[in-house]
């Protein structure tokens, strides 16, 4: 059996796209039940030391690598098979749009104002207040964004099972 190096594009695309829309679901359902409930400043804590230590090259290549592989999965069928080439385009935009876009517009700049954040100046009441902004925030929009990437996963596979050529 041999196989081509778009199904091993197309493998690799299915894969990534997985793993990122598994850690943001994962993360709804665990952390974000977690951190509902502990006090405030040791949510805000957490959140600064997980906001730091995500920037990592394993999460940016799971994370960035799963757009690139959709976009790239999607032009390696462009004129040879249309069904794939839509659904794999369809994920591709579900998760550059829903998952990318919504991070860096919205999770992104909530994270960077937490970051600025000193937790050794601000007296409890600021930082209620603040975890209630933030907290609200951004839990719907990782909501959003968990949503997308599962989506563009569920759209991934789905090319893939129409890939397979089944020989009687």
């Amino acid at each position: 059996m041999e196989i081509s190096i778009k199904s091993l594009v197309l493998l690799v695309t299915v894969m990534l796209t997985g793993l990122s829309a598994g850690l943001f679901y994962a993360w709804s359902v665990s952390v974000i039940p977690g951190t509902q409930k502990v006090v405030d400043a040791v949510y805000l804590q957490t959140m600064q030391q997980i906001n730091r230590a995500i920037l990592n090259p394993a999460f940016f290549l799971v994370y960035f690598g799963a757009l690139v592989f959709l976009f790239a999965s999607s032009f390696s069928f462009y004129g040879t098979n249309r069904a794939i080439f839509w659904m794999l385009l369809a994920a591709a935009t579900m998760y550059l749009i829903g998952t990318v876009g919504v991070t860096g517009l919205g999770n992104v700049p909530l994270n960077n104002q937490l970051e600025k954040l000193d937790l050794s100046k601000i007296n409890s009441e600021e930082m209620g207040a603040f975890r209630r902004y933030y907290e609200s925030k951004w839990n719907r929009l990782h909501l959003i964004r968990t949503v997308f990437a599962c989506c563009a996963f569920f759209a991934a596979a789905t090319a893939v099972c129409f890939s397979i050529k089944i020989n009687p």
